[in-house]
This record gives C-alpha cells, structure tokens and sequence, in this order.
C-alpha cells in the first residue's frame, strides 16, 4: 500500500481537479437553542446557493489569499488556532505525545503489566481476564497499540507455557487494545482529535462510550475465554518444551523489577489522568488545558523517575522529545489533510467552497434514507477508509472535516459522526492487513495474516453488527 503522505498527496490533486469541475456554493447559518439554555449557530443546509467568487485550485499563490498546489502543506500546517484544527491539534499531538514518551520510557507501566504476570502465571482463569481488561484500558485511556507488540514478545511463551498458543496471546495484547481503542472515551490520539476537528466538547458524551467500551470488552473477554476453552478440550497448544524451560525463572527476574519507583510512577499516572477527566467535567477543558495537563503529568513522572534513580534529566528530554517524534508524521497528516479542505476553499459554510457543494449533494443524497441509514453509512465508509490510512489520528484528520459538517445536513449529532469514526477506525484494525501493529503482533506469535483473517472474521463480523447496532442506538437517543 501507498504511504499514507502518498495518498494524501494524489487526494489533494483530486481535490485540485474537483475544485474546477465542481462549482463553489455557501451556506447561511441560524442560531438554535440548546436545552441547557446555550446559543450555536448551526448550519441551514435549506439556504444553500452557488458562487461565482471562487476559482479553481493554482499550481502557486503568492499572494496568500488562497491555498495552491505547492501552498497546501504550510497553509494547512498553521491554519486555525490553539483551540483547534490545524494548529493547536498539532501542538496537542506532539506535546501528548512526549509526555507519554517519558511515562513509556519510565518502563512503570512495563514492569507493572510484567509483574501481574508473574504474580498470576498459574491462575489462568485469573491472568487472563485481568490483562485483557488491563490492555483494553491502555487502549482506552492512552491509545496502546504499537506498544502490544512488546507485550506479545512476553506473552507469547508464557501462553505456550500455560497450554495455549499465539493466537491467544494476540488476543489478549492487540485484540483487546484496539477494542478499547474503538470505544474510548478519552483516548487523546482518536476521540479527542476527532472532536476537536468536529468542533464538538473535548471527551464529551463520556458516560455513552463507557457503556459501548464495557459492552465491547466483555464481549471480546467472552470470545477470548471461549477459545481458551476450545484450546484446552481439543489440546490445540503449540508448546514447545524449550519454550517453558526459563519461564518461571525469566518472570520472577522481571518482577523484580517493579520498586517502589514504579509504584509511584502509576499512581501518579492515574492522579494524572483522573485530573484530566476531571477538568473536562467539572471546568470543559479543551485542547489547550488538556495539553497543558499531559505535559505537567509527564514532567513530575519524569522527576519522579529521576529521584528514584531511574532517569536522568537528559533522559526525560530525550524521551520527550522521542515520543513527540513518533507522532510526527501523525501531526503532519492532521496539517496536510487540512489543506485539502483549503483546496478545495476551505471548511466556513458561510464562505464560498467547493466542500460546501460536495456536502449539499451528498446530504441530500443521504437525507432521502433517514438519519439511522445516514449514521450507519459513515461508519460503513469509516470501516472502508481505515483499510488505506489505519492511523486513527490521520483519519480523524482527513474525514472529519468532511463528516462533521454532513452531519449537520443529514439531521445527526457531530458527536454521533465521532462515533462512527471511532468504531469504524479501531474495530477493522483487527483485520485489515494495511496495519502494522497487527502485522508485527502477528509476526512475533509466529500467526500468518490468512490464518488470523480466517480465525477472527466472523468475531469482526459481529463486533461490526454491534457496532452498527451502537450507531442505532446513538441516533436514536440524541447521543450529544
């Protein structure tokens, strides 16, 4: 599959051609009454028209007054402010992003899941259940995936060891990650940037995804024991004795690890945590305070790794500056997928734009099925598109623009557009082979993409039905 910078950058001569082929149209907005007494302006998709103030896309502008061809990366880059896309949701990327590069580089978190593991290793009806739930809230909370391909290195033997195979540990590490993923109600890297593009309250509609994320985790718990089960009745284990032959040793050695440091370093972590939820409830802290608060949270871990003897302070800038670097290319997507929305005349509904055109048609389209049918093909065209860009982030910036604004035409919430996004992006990462992290946890449990493909597609099958069912759900509620 292409890079997804190369799809990014055929999409944006698409959108080139399209801004000459297609007439630009406007909209006018009216204001409504919320029920807890607040003002929006919202769009009138009836007042829509067609206008003869805008041109199509140029190879260069030096004037600054539109975006061309060779303008689109830096247009799109420093567009906006700190309170929203581009900007300030890439200044939110990289600096949530060091700061976790410093809690990962503490290894708290690591020596933490290995020492439940040792503690457990010979209660599997105990381990079992206790690690799914436990990677499905780093997926949740913090938006673990590549990170589960580490973990299967250590699950894997110890799986065998216990009478089960690699499929088993790819389940309990991926699997559960990216079903906690899909339902999170606070994952920085998905929910929250998919809001803030949307325009929607940072991690709101939270008590709705705490539900879908429970629903969803107990249902892959179910499906995991299951196959444990089956493993065990029919002894389909690939143990192998030079597997086992350290295990116990090697495990007890890793326990020895976690110290009071660690200790501390969690229990900071989740002070940090539950002062971001906190903020967001109690005070609507957006992108510039939730920023804020990760950044300050990995400053005291990183102090507090450095007293204990753990880090230096070279260390915790380095891992600052690791972790931003690993979401760079996330941030630059999130920059660049803005200028095609600039290309093509850019997201205001009351200015001229081509977008404004695409999106009166296409609702229309939609409209004449209703808003459960509108709803429920988002997420079938969210489901659709991961398959070419499988980061969450990238696609939050590329589709949002673009469903947050049909949303508002085809008569359902924005919040309910975040939602398709969410369980269209992170439930086909199960699958879908253009996923690297699935591929590498796949790779280290010694599992062949066919095999897994034929394994877990009808639990896909059905996690898409209740998916869709959620999306109903949504709809018919009022999800806000």
């Amino acid at each position: 599959m292409p890079d997804a910078f190369v799809i990014l950058f055929f999409v944006i001569v698409i959108a080139g051609i399209v801004s000459w082929l297609v007439p630009a149209g406007e909209f006018d907005t009216t204001d409504i009454t919320t029920l807890s007494g607040e003002t929006k302006q919202v769009l009138d998709a009836s007042s829509f028209r067609y206008s003869d103030n805008y041109h199509g896309l140029v190879l260069f502008d030096d004037t600054g007054s539109r975006t061309g061809l060779a303008n689109y990366a830096f247009d799109g880059m420093v567009s906006g402010d700190k309170w929203g896309s581009a900007v300030g949701v890439i200044a939110f990327i990289l600096i949530v992003g060091g700061a976790f590069g410093i809690v990962m580089q503490t290894g708290a978190i690591n020596n933490g899941i290995l020492a439940l593991i040792s503690r457990y290793q010979h209660a599997d009806h105990l381990l079992i259940p206790l690690l799914f739930l436990l990677f499905s809230l780093g997926g949740a909370i913090f938006g673990m995936g590549e990170e589960a391909i580490a973990f299967c290195i250590v699950l894997v033997p110890l799986m065998t060891s216990m009478g089960y195979n690699g499929i088993m540990a790819v389940l309990i590490t991926y699997v559960a990650t990216q079903i906690g993923f899909a339902t999170s109600w606070m994952n920085p890297f998905s929910v929250a940037i998919a809001q803030g593009i949307a325009d929607v309250p940072l991690m709101s509609g939270q008590t709705f995804r705490i539900v879908t994320w429970a629903f969803f985790t107990t249902f892959g718990l179910l499906f995991t024991l299951r196959y444990a089960k089956h493993i065990k009745l029919n002894n389909f284990s690939t143990c192998k004795a030079s597997q086992n032959s350290n295990m116990d040793s090697s495990l007890e050695e890793k326990v020895a690890t976690f110290t009071t440091t660690d200790k501390v370093i969690l229990l900071a972590f989740f002070t940090g945590i539950t002062w971001v939820m906190w903020g967001v409830i109690a005070h609507a802290y957006y992108i510039p305070q939730i920023a804020s608060q990760f950044f300050f949270m990995g400053i005291v871990i990183g102090a507090i790794a450095c007293f204990g003897g753990r880090m230096k302070v070279n260390d915790i800038s380095a891992a600052f500056i690791s972790g931003a670097q690993s979401l760079l290319p996330a941030a630059l997507i999130v920059g660049m997928a803005k200028g095609i929305v600039l290309v093509l005349g850019g997201d205001d509904v009351t200015s001229p734009s081509v977008l404004n055109t695409l999106l009166y048609h296409t609702g229309n389209v939609l409209a004449q099925t209703g808003t459960v049918t509108s709803a429920w093909l988002m997420l079938v065209f969210q489901s659709i598109f991961n398959f070419f860009v499988a980061s969450g982030s990238g696609q939050a910036a590329i589709t949002m623009p673009l469903m947050a604004p049909l949303a508002d035409i085809v008569g359902v919430t924005r919040q309910v557009a975040v939602l398709a996004f969410q369980l269209g992006d992170g439930l086909t990462n199960l699958i879908i082979p253009t996923s690297a992290s699935l591929i590498g946890c796949l790779g280290v449990a010694g599992v062949s993409w066919t095999t897994w493909a034929k394994f877990i597609a009808k639990f896909c099958a059905i996690l898409f039905l209740l998916a869709s069912i959620t999306v109903v759900i949504a709809v018919l509620t009022g999800f806000s």
